[in-house]
């Protein structure tokens, strides 16, 4: 597989947050009650069946984490332990054989491994975004559990997010509902993002950066953004961040995205 782009070609300090394929990924398969061992492959692309349940009945859920070179130029993962608690989660949510928790923390450290000169130099603000996601694969024309599975990871070197990087950005309250909060609103699927799509268009034309989320069952607490965590700081210097299945008032504050 021939690769477009090298590292050496990349200006660090400007990069946005798109893809680059770096050449290597990491696939591992479900099948017959079990995983395989896994493995880094040379490609960035999947065939899977036309009935598989990943397309029809939504069953996949995904993850997001990086990895950051320091100072020192060694790379470091933030509690990568805890993305892989999640996605076990969201697997539980939709019926999917979850992908064991070590091996997902052993997967992650091996696919940054064999992409590590993809890693942004330490002071660039560039960082290697990871992307994990498990998805149901097979014959499935029915409703049902999927019975046959596909956890890869794919790794991208990015910059910030939104355009300026980390500093103060102005959000729409959005009048749609992201996510039902006794359906898939904790898990981290695919269907989640979908329903936001509108909803940060409409930001966009309105010249925001993204939508609020505010709560279905009454409309009067902030349940999420769009696309990025949040913490606020209120009118009165009161650091405000959001705890699991908890809501906050809507604050007459600043909003900063991380």
């Amino acid at each position: 597989m021939e690769i477009s782009v090298k590292p050496q070609d990349l200006n660090w300090e400007t990069l946005g947050f798109g893809y680059i394929n770096t050449g290597k990924s990491f696939r591992a398969y479900y099948k017959d009650g079990k995983w395989d061992g896994g493995q880094v492959i040379e490609a960035n692309t999947i065939t899977i069946s036309e009935a598989s349940p990943a397309v029809h009945l939504g069953k996949q859920c995904f993850e997001g984490l990086k990895a950051y070179r320091t100072k020192d130029g060694s790379v470091n993962l933030f509690r990568v332990d805890e993305n892989a608690k999640r996605l076990a989660r969201s697997a539980d949510q939709v019926m999917l054989p979850p992908y064991p928790e070590d091996a997902f923390v052993e997967a992650v450290k091996e696919i940054v491994r064999a992409n590590e000169e993809w890693i942004p130099p330490y002071g660039t603000g560039a960082t290697l975004y990871i992307r994990p996601f498990l998805i149901g694969v097979g014959d499935i024309v029915g409703v049902s559990p999927a019975s046959e599975a596909l956890f890869g990871i794919y790794v991208t070197p990015v910059g910030a997010y939104f355009k300026g990087g980390l500093q103060p950005a102005p959000f729409m309250v959005s009048e749609y509902d992201r996510a039902a909060p006794r359906g898939t609103g904790s898990a981290k699927v695919g269907g989640n993002y979908a329903s936001s799509f509108k909803a940060g268009k409409e930001a966009q034309v309105n010249n925001f950066a993204d939508s609020i989320f505010l709560d279905p069952a009454t409309h009067t607490k902030i349940e999420e953004v769009g696309a990025a965590n949040f913490f606020a700081i209120t009118e009165d210097d009161v650091f405000v961040t959001p705890n699991h299945r908890q809501f906050y008032q809507v604050l007459q504050s600043t909003l900063y995205c991380i």
